[in-house]
């Protein structure tokens, strides 16, 4: 009976190593075809970005032009990035950077306004969405266009109306090296309200009516649903598009490109245009580079500190 019993026990103990073996078999065949499923796109990403970025921050301790050989170049340590300190120009695109940030703040009040009021109080709510959201789907460089006649200092048609309210010497807006930065931000903010409407749209849908019912029957007034339940309701929404928002404003590239180059007097160098007059107009690939780590820190460093700083006003 004992011998049945220790039999019986083995078999069960091969049967169970039998089936373990063979469950390992089927996870390790699908792990495969699996790695095998995102090779490409993984393949892809590594080409096309990994690579890049581990060329950026190795090549920004060097000295090296696009013209010469790879035997040409020079490693010269942190040169580069003391040489940054002493570029007018670096610095004067950081402080444009700076002052570009303003752009999205301005971009989130004025969308979370203009959702409020066409989700509330306006029929043919579409309509609106696919016209504020027109702008950002479209061409930059056709936008660019369009407000590049507007913005002619003689014949634009702000000017023409700033003349016919009696303002004799209007600014010339891009050609002004006082107004060409506050020129583009305009153009910017004009472009991004579309996407930051229909984000806060989706927001505001979301929040539970019962909230708001609530609220009309204790009596309370727009202002305060507003304050208390509208806006810490949509704060993850906002965090979203802050974080989204600078990261942006420190792309920009397509509006200096078409408009003005960097200029008049650099008063609309940005750290990307900077960058890339430095490695593709001057070739110097080495100090583009060190400018591009200088970007990623500053914006890895906002983004840390917003995300730190979201734990005190982001309810979830």
């Amino acid at each position: 009976m004992a011998s049945k019993q220790a039999a019986s026990v083995e078999e069960w103990q091969q049967h169970d190593t039998s089936k373990n073996t063979k469950k390992s078999r089927i996870e390790k065949n699908e792990s495969l075809a699996g790695l095998l499923f995102i090779s490409p796109m993984f393949i892809g990403i590594s080409v096309i970005v990994l690579f890049p970025i581990v060329a950026t921050f190795i090549l920004a301790f060097a000295d090296w032009k696009f013209v010469t050989g790879i035997d040409q170049l020079q490693w010269v340590g942190f040169d580069n990035f003391r040489a940054l300190l002493d570029d007018e120009k670096f610095i004067k695109s950081i402080i444009n950077n700076a002052v570009f940030i303003l752009t999205v703040p301005i971009t989130m009040i004025i969308a979370l306004l203009l959702a409020v009021i066409i989700d509330k109080n306006v029929y043919l709510k579409s309509y609106f969405k696919v016209a504020f959201f027109m702008p950002y789907i479209s061409s930059v460089v056709a936008i660019a266009v369009v407000w590049q006649v507007l913005f002619h200092p003689s014949q634009g048609p702000i000017n023409q109306v700033l003349m016919s309210l009696g303002i004799d010497n209007p600014p010339t807006w891009i050609s002004d090296p006082n107004f060409a930065l506050i020129s583009l931000m305009t153009i910017h903010i004009w472009i991004s309200i579309g996407f930051s409407l229909i984000v806060y749209i989706a927001g505001l849908q979301s929040i539970p009516k019962e909230l708001y019912e609530a609220a009309d029957i204790d009596g309370a007034n727009s202002w305060y649903k507003f304050k208390s339940i509208t806006f810490p309701m949509i704060s993850p929404t906002s965090f979203f598009l802050l974080i989204t928002g600078i990261i942006a404003s420190f792309k920009v590239f397509d509006l200096i490109a078409v408009l003005t180059q960097g200029g008049p007097l650099n008063s609309t160098t940005m750290l990307v245009w900077h960058l890339y007059e430095r490695a593709f107009l001057e070739l110097d690939v080495g100090y583009a580079s060190a400018i591009a780590v200088v970007l990623f820190l500053f914006v890895f460093l906002i983004t840390i500190i917003q995300w730190i700083g979201q734990k005190k006003w982001v309810n979830y």
